[in-house]
């Protein structure tokens, strides 16, 4: 596993810092030995298939829980015992936003960031409300999950904080919305802020995160760039030779060889791809194409046995105590300030 270790003093300056985290709910384990490091100044993101404890995570970094065993902290404190002031310097956007039926749009998103004061502030606020086409005017009762999620966003995106945590924050969007979000999430990284992005949409992560943690069970699996968890496993290569491919399937990481024609596709390690070359330049191969896999490929190929057990059984343990979206979510972010 391709791992930043938190614990290497100035190896890296960290907005958040987990380590060996562990949350136990009666008799199941959400989180077993967790580590997680979210660099000051970049763009995290946070994978994982369902029931893999991401929620748990977010909502001990929020200090909504607390852990079991381990060790949490966001921007050098611990969230249990001081989540008010952690709040203060950061924006939460939660996946399912419920908000107060009968406040409008834009009084809820004043309720979420009050405290926050000035021309500078309203004058984003406003122009967040034009980028996602809210209506503020209309009561939030009347308002669809898209645009409760927008309310969320548009909280928390208005606010001039340290760190932003969002979990599945896209979630209700159409894709025009989506890459609005994109483009907002560019420009706090652009502005050196510091994002944790848990998500599903997975090319949304590959084009926006500088760094990847994978959960699984509880458990950190993989974590690192892109580039790292790349080299941990497979490319594709393309190539055109009428030579005979014997010698070349018999070679050490190459896989899944097939012909079609004069036209040659396989697999290969990336350990293996220097290997390669040399015998696919004595087959005078042509047209000859390396692609490293997409994040999405890098995670089913690695995960999908856990995505298709995870349709079918109990859904992140965390959840339980906090499907009542409006009773954890709306409270959190309104206490960010």
């Amino acid at each position: 596993m391709t791992r930043t270790d938190p614990t290497a003093a100035g190896a890296i300056d960290a907005a958040v810092v987990v380590r060996d985290l562990t949350k136990h709910f009666g008799s199941t384990r959400a989180l077993d030995g967790f580590d997680l490091t979210v660099p000051r100044g970049q763009v995290t993101g946070f994978l994982g298939p369902n029931g893999a404890g991401k929620s748990t995570t977010i909502r001990i970094l929020l200090g909504l829980l607390r852990a079991s065993a381990g060790q949490a902290e966001v921007l050098g404190m611990d969230p249990w015992r001081r989540a008010v002031e952690i709040h203060h310097r950061l924006a939460y956007v939660p996946g399912d936003t419920t908000l107060w039926p009968q406040l409008t749009g834009g009084e809820a998103i004043d309720v979420l960031t009050r405290g926050e004061k000035g021309t500078a502030h309203r004058r984003r606020r406003d122009e967040l409300i034009e980028r996602f086409e809210l209506d503020p005017t209309k009561r939030s009762r009347t308002y669809s999950k898209g645009n409760r999620q927008k309310v969320s966003l548009i909280a928390a995106l208005s606010r001039d904080v340290e760190l932003y945590i969002m979990d599945e924050p896209t979630s209700g969007l159409d894709p025009l919305m989506e890459a609005i979000f994109t483009d907002e999430v560019s420009r706090l990284r652009a502005a050196g802020r510091t994002v944790l992005l848990s998500s599903h949409i997975l090319a949304e992560v590959e084009k926006l995160c500088d760094t990847v943690t994978i959960i699984r069970a509880g458990k950190d699996v993989e974590s690192g760039t892109l580039a790292q968890l790349r080299h941990l496993t497979r490319s594709a290569v393309a190539a055109t030779t009428s030579a005979d491919t014997t010698r070349l399937a018999a070679l050490d990481g190459v896989h899944h060889l097939e012909t079609d024609g004069e036209r040659l596709r396989f697999d290969v390690d990336d350990a293996a791809v220097h290997e390669i070359l040399p015998e696919l330049a004595r087959m005078h191969a042509t047209g000859l194409t390396i692609t490293p896999p997409s994040l999405e490929e890098l995670f089913l190929r690695h995960y999908g046995d856990d995505l298709s057990e995870a349709d079918t059984s109990t859904a992140d343990t965390s959840t339980a105590g906090a499907s009542t979206a409006g009773a954890s979510s709306t409270g959190a972010t309104a206490e960010q300030s």
